[in-house]
């Protein structure tokens, strides 16, 4: 039965969901693509829907859901083909969402970067998602896509059937939210915890082995800076697509670093991230670290057409070596609502040409190509680099 929505975007009155509103609103102009704007409070949604109407464009429907009301959710995973959320923290409202859409029958996409939340969701959902043909896709941000679809990229151009090393290299200028700084807190209030889940990713499938390069602080001439293992999610995302996907060889090995110019900046950097580290850990000091930012508050427009991010792979097989490059504007959020929008757009506009994987899945896995062809045509980059 055809639902009233193909895409509903639940959150849509938080900062980042106002960008991705915004960016399905300049997209979806002159189409036919009926979609819906969602969350607890009616009177901010018609608010962003008098913004969005001043506009030219496909005007979205407001519907009201809350993560405290299951059934509310379970209303509003029933209305639309596929249900993007941008409610964090996910770790604490993610779950509910992912199981109304798994039992309306949904495909669901988020911008998590939160490990614990993704492993939960793939052991509990991934069984009756497959079997229902939905497409569960979290990590459609920043965390992961520049870096799991990257490495795609990537292992496209390396020759076929060879044991194959990339490492990542990832630099970047960008602001935080308050969201994205209280997820983040969270994240790293477990992190000890949770590093054992990276740990279970490194298993063979299917007679390939897949698993983490040796990672160590060097300074590497490839991107001429200073690197230091990055132990964001994005690691985890590219070795379960590596399991999924034959095509990165019979021995997968991924390294993924942050790059820095100089050796006095890293160690600043290191130190404060350190720093951070520590003052989570603790209740009290977390709830200061959690004072920093409010939820809502983010970078202006002004300051975010300043913020820029570059991933640079260099791939080495037993035959050749490959450099590549993903790059484009603020990572953190216009870049991440682009990803999101695109990610979901793709699943309803693209379904037919989709590889045929179900479950809770990568975005690799759930991908591949055509939503690089999307994201280089909405203008984030992805090129092959000639090696000096």
């Amino acid at each position: 039965m055809t639902r009233p929505y193909r895409i509903a975007l639940f959150g849509a009155t938080g900062f980042t969901g106002i960008l991705v509103a915004q960016y399905l609103h300049r997209q979806l102009a002159g189409t036919s693509l009926t979609w819906a704007i969602a969350g607890r409070n009616p009177d901010k949604l018609e608010a962003l829907r008098r913004q969005l109407r001043s506009d030219s464009g496909a005007e979205p429907a407001v519907l009201r859901a809350d993560v405290s009301d299951a059934a509310s959710l379970r209303a509003l995973a029933s209305q639309c083909d596929v249900l993007i959320t941008t409610v964090g923290p996910y770790e604490t409202h993610g779950e509910v969402v992912v199981l109304a859409c798994v039992r309306e029958g949904t495909d669901y996409v988020d911008i998590t970067g939160e490990p614990p939340f993704v492993e939960r969701v793939r052991v509990h959902y991934g069984d009756e998602a497959r079997a229902k043909k939905l497409r569960i896709v979290n990590c459609c941000g920043f965390d992961s896509i520049p870096h799991d679809l990257g490495v795609y990229y990537t292992i496209k151009h390396c020759p076929a059937g060879e044991p194959v090393t990339v490492e990542g290299f990832v630099e970047f200028h960008g602001g935080v939210s308050g969201g994205t700084w209280h997820s983040a807190i969270g994240i790293l209030s477990r992190y000890f915890e949770t590093r054992g889940s990276a740990k279970n990713l490194r298993q063979s499938a299917d007679g390939r082995t897949v698993r983490s390069s040796q990672i160590r602080v060097r300074h590497e001439q490839e991107v001429d800076a200073w690197v230091v293992p990055l132990p964001t999610i994005d690691p985890q995302i590219v070795r379960r697509s590596a399991l999924t996907l034959e095509e990165y060889g019979p021995d997968f090995r991924y390294g993924h670093y942050l790059a820095v110019r100089s050796l006095p900046m890293l160690a600043a950097q290191v130190l404060g991230a350190g720093g951070v580290l520590a003052l989570s850990q603790f209740e009290a000091t977390r709830n200061l670290l959690y004072r920093v930012y409010s939820p809502g508050d983010g970078p202006s427009a002004e300051q975010r057409a300043k913020h820029w991010f570059r991933v640079t792979f260099v791939a080495q097989s037993q035959s050749a070596r490959i450099h590549t490059r993903v790059s484009g504007g603020d990572p953190g959020y216009d870049e991440t609502a682009k990803m999101l929008g695109e990610a979901a757009i793709c699943l309803v506009r693209d379904r037919d040409r989709l590889p045929q994987r179900y479950g809770v899945i990568t975005p690799a896995a759930a991908y591949g190509e055509v939503l690089i062809d999307r994201l280089q045509r909405a203008g984030i980059r992805f090129e092959l680099l000639p090696h000096a």
